[in-house]
Order: structure tokens, then sequence, then C-alpha cells
């Protein structure tokens, strides 16, 4: 959806079937936070934990998201940097927790991880089925389809860490994706900050190119 007949204008939002998928959207991650975050304390997964927490990090800031739609591009590119800088905090977080827990690893229960896994996944297909078509939109859309495709990889993940614990009977592969999701955090938040900076500077520069010929 970025940009219509030959258009370099992205989408902004700006489309109440866009906001009815968002909060549908909004709805199954506030409701995999609380099923995810108990069953990740249940199972001691650390992953399963990570995962949920993203899922919190992203109900908070798809609300955010709603809230700017329609508004000037310095509020669009504010609630961007913000939702960048949230993941990579998250991000550290998830990477600091998990060298902490290099030095103290229990086995986690992988049918828990499993199960839990299998329908986190789910619920992140559906949203990413859901957000698809607004993948390529502003900084401010974009950073959205960002936190559901991190999610949906997230739970192969989470998945794979399961097979790898039942498999070895150890707590690495929990630690290792873990790790690996800090990563991706980590990667989207530059990715998200850097282009809400782009749009900023091209806004300034438009403002300041609509002064000069006024």
């Amino acid at each position: 959806m970025a940009g219509c007949c030959g258009s370099d204008v992205k989408f902004d939002g700006m489309s109440n079937e866009y906001k009815r998928r968002l909060w549908i959207v909004i709805a199954l991650n506030a409701t995999m936070f609380v099923v995810e975050m108990t069953a990740g304390h249940y199972a001691k997964s650390q992953a399963l934990q990570a995962d949920a927490l993203d899922f919190l990090g992203d109900a908070l800031t798809y609300g955010i998201s709603l809230a700017v739609i329609g508004a000037s591009i310095r509020a669009r590119t504010n609630a961007a940097l913000a939702k960048g800088i949230s993941l990579f905090l998250m991000g550290t977080w998830v990477f600091s927790s998990t060298v902490y827990r290099v030095f103290y690893v229990g086995v986690p229960e992988a049918e828990i991880m499993g199960i839990i896994g299998a329908l986190a996944l789910a619920t992140n297909l559906a949203s990413v089925f859901l957000l698809v078509s607004y993948k390529d939109g502003d900084a401010n859309v974009r950073s959205v389809w960002l936190c559901s495709r991190n999610d949906a990889i997230g739970n192969v993940a989470v998945m794979i860490a399961a097979l790898g614990v039942w498999g070895t009977a150890t707590g690495w592969p929990d630690l290792i994706v873990a790790a690996i999701m800090a990563s991706l955090f980590l990667s989207s938040s530059f990715q998200i900050i850097r282009q809400a900076l782009e749009e900023r500077r091209e806004d300034a520069a438009h403002d300041h190119g609509t002064a000069r010929t006024s």
C-alpha cells in the first residue's frame, strides 16, 4: 500500500480498514502477553518470557500508532522513534538477562515451550496476514509491520528452542534463541529509527524549500 498510481507517497495509516485490523492485532498481542509470560514463568523459559515481553511492547506501541494516525509527520516520526527506542531497550534487556542465565542455566520445560510457541505462532501469523498489505507504509506504519514480522520469526525460534531443549536435555538452546531474538529486536530498532529520522529530514527540507519559494 506504499503509494498509489505511481506515487511515492507512503501510506500513513489513514484507512478505517487499517485501523480495524490494528485493533484486532492489539487485542491478540495483549492476550498472548498474559498467556506466554505465565507459561514462560512456569516453564522456566527465557525465550518464552522474551517473546511475551515483545507481545506486551507490541500491544502498547500499536496503541501509540493508532493515536498518531493522521497527525503531523513530526508526531508520527516521534511515535516511530519511541517504538525504535523501546525495541532497543527490550533487546538490551533480553540480551543482558540471557547473559546472566548463562551462569545459572536451568532446564526449561520443552513441552510447555512447544505448545505455547505454536499458539503464539498462530497468533502472530494471523497478525502478519492482517497487516501484510501495509508493510511498506511510513515509519509509523512500517514499525507495526516489523514488530509483527519479528514476533512470527521469534515464535518459530521458540519452537526450535523447545525441540533443542527436548533433544539435549539442557537449557542452552533456549538461551541461544533468546540471544537471537535480542539481536532481532536491536536490528529492527535501528531500521525504524533510521527511517523515522530520514522522513523527518525530508519533511524539514520540504518545509524549507516551500518557505524559500513563498
